[in-house]
C-alpha cells in the first residue's frame, strides 16, 4: 500500500462526525456509537434526516405553508430524538439538519461542503450492506470521498478497540484518510494497529517495502503486522477476523468485494458484532 503524506486540509472549522437518521433502531445504535467516538475524537456531531424530494407540489400560498409546516415538524422531531441520547454527552456539540431530497444525495451533498471527518451509518443484519436505508449506504460509499464507518446491529463501542487495517500495499491511501487513521489509533488510546495482508503467494521484498511505507506514516503506533497466504483475499480477510479479535475493521473502498461480503446476510449473522463491532472504508 502507498500512502500520501498526511497534511491538515481542513478549513479550521471543528471537525465533524456525520450521522444519518430514519428515526430507527439501526439509526439509534450508529448514533450512540458516533457519540462515544466524538468524545474521545473531541469533535463535534451533526445528525442528519432527509425528507423525499417535494418536487412537483404545486407552489400555490397553501402548498408552500404545508411544506413549510411539514419541515418544521420534521426539524422538531429529529431534535426530540436527538435529545433522548444526549444527555450523558454533555461535552459533545450536536446539530441537527433536515433536508429535502435523497438521503446518499444529501449526506455526499453536506460532507462536500462541510468539515466532515466521518460519515456514520448504521446497517442492518437482516438486509446487508442495503442496511438502515436500503441501498443508501453502498451508494453513499461509492459517491463520497470521506471515510464511512458502517455500525452493524447493536453493536457498541469498545474503550480501546482493537483496530485492523486490511491492506494489498498498493493501493494509495488519501492524506486526510491517513491523518484520519492516525487521529483514531492516538485517540482511543489502543497504542496498535493490527495490518492484515492476504496474498496467493508471498513475495518478502513487497512486504517488507510495504511495511517500511506503513511506518513512515501510522505515528505513534505498535504496528503488528499479520500475513495470510489465501487464493481469495476476501476469504483470507474473513477467516482472520473470524479467529482474531478486530472491533474496527479498515478497508479500502476500490475492494469492493470485501465490503459487500462482510455483509451479506451469512457474513452478518457469522462474524458481525461476534467479531467486528463496525467497518470503515477508506478511500484513494
Amino acid at each position: 500500500m502507498q500512502y500520501a503524506p498526511t497534511g491538515n486540509e481542513g478549513s479550521g472549522q471543528p471537525k465533524q462526525i456525520l450521522v444519518a437518521t430514519d428515526f430507527s433502531s439501526s439509526a439509534a445504535n450508529a448514533f450512540e456509537y458516533a457519540l462515544e467516538l466524538a468524545k474521545v475524537l473531541r469533535q463535534d456531531v451533526c445528525v442528519l434526516h432527509a425528507v423525499g424530494s417535494l418536487e412537483g407540489v404545486n407552489n400555490n400560498t397553501y402548498n408552500a405553508l404545508y411544506i413549510e409546516d411539514y419541515q418544521n415538524s420534521k426539524r422538531e422531531a429529529l431534535k426530540a430524538w436527538v435529545d433522548k441520547f444526549t444527555e450523558r454527552f454533555a461535552g459533545v456539540t450536536v446539530t441537527t439538519r433536515v433536508d429535502v431530497g435523497s438521503v446518499s444525495g444529501s449526506i455526499v451533498k453536506y460532507a462536500e461542503e462541510q468539515p466532515v471527518a466521518l460519515i456514520v451509518m448504521g446497517a442492518s443484519g437482516s438486509t446487508g450492506i442495503s442496511g438502515l436505508f436500503g441501498s443508501n449506504t453502498s451508494s453513499v460509499v461509492i459517491k463520497t470521498t470521506t471515510p464511512v464507518l458502517i455500525v452493524p446491529p447493536e453493536s457498541t463501542f469498545s474503550a480501546q478497540p482493537v483496530i485492523t487495517l486490511a491492506s494489498d500495499y498498493d493501493s494509495r491511501l488519501s492524506a486526510s484518510d491517513v491523518e484520519g487513521l492516525n487521529e483514531l489509533i492516538q485517540a482511543v488510546g489502543s497504542g496498535k494497529l493490527q495490518v492484515l495482508n492476504v496474498v496467493e503467494k508471498s513475495d518478502p521484498a513487497a512486504l517488507s517495502a510495504g511495511e517500511e511505507a506503513l511506518k513512515k506514516v501510522i505515528t505513534g503506533a505498535e504496528l503488528v503486522f499479520n500475513y495470510l497466504t489465501d487464493t481469495d483475499p476476501t476469504s483470507g480477510i474473513l477467516n482472520f477476523i473470524e479467529s482474531s479479535q478486530t472491533d474496527i475493521l479498515c478497508v479500502v473502498k476500490h475492494h469492493h468485494n470485501v465490503i459487500y461480503r462482510i455483509f451479506t446476510r451469512s457474513t452478518v449473522n457469522r462474524v458481525l458484532n461476534r467479531s467486528i463491532k463496525a467497518v470503515l472504508v477508506l478511500h484513494e
